[in-house]
């Protein structure tokens, strides 16, 4: 299975209880996510993840217990790149303005600044 690749709905949702609780076995995983599917799906959803990169697992008497293989913080640039590279034919700027031009984008005057700074470093260090 290719590592790195965009995730389903359901497969994010899983994450999102991976990443809350730092590691999860199945029966946590099901309990937690909405509308879930059976536990025997969540069981396959899980191992197509680890399969995918995203997650690795110990064993813990009967159960396995699933943990995160990256931190979430890097796992999101990672997904982020996929979108770019999916919808935006690699191109940060359109991304961007595309986000910023959503009428449902709220930016505060603080995460503008943050941006402007941002952009400033990358200019700083030729990127």
């Amino acid at each position: 299975m290719p590592r790195n690749a965009p995730l389903a709905k359901r497969e994010q949702q899983i994450m999102e209880v991976v990443y809350r609780r730092k590691e999860a076995s199945a029966t946590e995983v099901w309990q937690q996510i909405p509308d879930p599917p059976s536990r025997t799906a969540v069981r396959t959803l899980l191992r197509i993840l680890e399969e995918k990169g995203h997650l690795k697992h110990k064993i813990d008497g009967r159960e396995f217990i699933y943990a995160p293989i990256r931190p979430r913080k890097k796992a999101g640039t990672v997904a982020l790149n996929n979108v770019i590279d999916t919808f935006f034919a690699g191109s940060l700027e359109d991304a961007v303005v595309a986000h910023l031009s959503n009428p449902r984008t709220q930016i505060s005057p603080q995460q503008l600044r943050q941006l402007q700074n941002a952009i400033a470093q990358a200019r700083n260090q030729g990127r």
